[in-house]
């Protein structure tokens, strides 16, 4: 825990990482401004309103699956992960110092973008605390459906090089997952794809949190449907949990000072 504690330090005391929180809250504020005066039909709530809360679920969803991803390769390719393999319990405290890392670099974000929306945009978090409290079990059950399986990829990935080719894909999964406009919008097999993956969830539970009661008009079934939210993020929660230990294990056996020195070289072959 004292890992992951000094990690966050770190990250929120360095000026590059400070760059990359701030113009990713900018990102998300830009298209909150532009369609925060554009109604959306039968809901009583303006599109940017609808996206704040969307958005937010994308950010933590994206930062649990990439971001964790992408430490997970950069320290295996740069010899941390070995380092920590090579100290009693070390993988242990690696692991849990980037869940708390990863998780505090994600609630950051997502504070940031829910601080600066309520005061850009009307119609959101003005529930109160009953509606509120839907946060305390989406939030973690979303970091529980995403961190694992962030934690799989970057297990399994060459290089953090690769990271970048899986942008696509991630794009394409938010594209479908009614971050920008309703899912009920798409057509039904698009809707049923975007079901799949827990980004529309965690989007869904934290509008029913967020937004007033009549937005639900703008969502499939005119529900907020938190029973089929739970279980989904559940279901990806307890398969990550259950893949991600033995893919790490695996993982960590593999790594020795050979594997690291021959990704070296391989590296310094495309440089050259």
């Amino acid at each position: 825990m004292r890992r992951g504690w000094t990690e966050l330090r770190q990250t929120f005391t360095t000026g590059q990482d400070l760059f990359g929180h701030a113009l990713w809250t900018v990102l998300l504020i830009v298209p909150l401004l532009l369609l925060r005066d554009e109604p959306l039909k039968g809901a009583g709530i303006s599109l940017g309103a609808f996206m704040l809360p969307s958005m937010m679920g994308m950010t933590l969803a994206f930062t649990g699956l990439m971001t964790t991803a992408q430490l997970l390769a950069t320290e295996r390719e740069d010899g941390t992960l070995l380092r920590a393999k090579a100290v009693p319990h070390g993988m242990v405290g690696y692991l849990v110092g980037k869940i708390i890392m990863v998780s505090g670099t994600a609630l950051v974000s997502m504070a940031l973008a829910l601080a600066a929306g309520v005061f850009l945009v009307d119609g959101v978090a003005r529930e109160g605390g009953g509606a509120l409290l839907t946060l305390v079990w989406v939030v973690p059950l979303g970091l529980l459906a995403s961190l694992p399986i962030g934690a799989v990829i970057g297990s399994l990935v060459a290089s953090p090089r690769a990271i970048g080719l899986l942008m696509l894909p991630v794009m394409g999964m938010v594209v479908i997952s009614g971050i920008y406009f309703p899912l009920s919008k798409l057509p039904e097999w698009l809707q049923t794809v975007g079901q799949v993956f827990p980004v529309y969830w965690l989007g869904l539970g934290l509008r029913s949190a967020l937004l007033p009661a009549g937005a639900v008009a703008a969502e499939i079934g005119d529900s907020w449907r938190h029973l089929e939210t739970a279980a989904v993020l559940g279901g990806w929660a307890v398969a990550g949990l259950l893949l991600a230990p033995s893919v790490l294990r695996r993982m960590a056996r593999r790594e020795s000072g050979a594997a690291m020195e021959e990704r070296r070289w391989k590296a310094m072959q495309r440089v050259g």
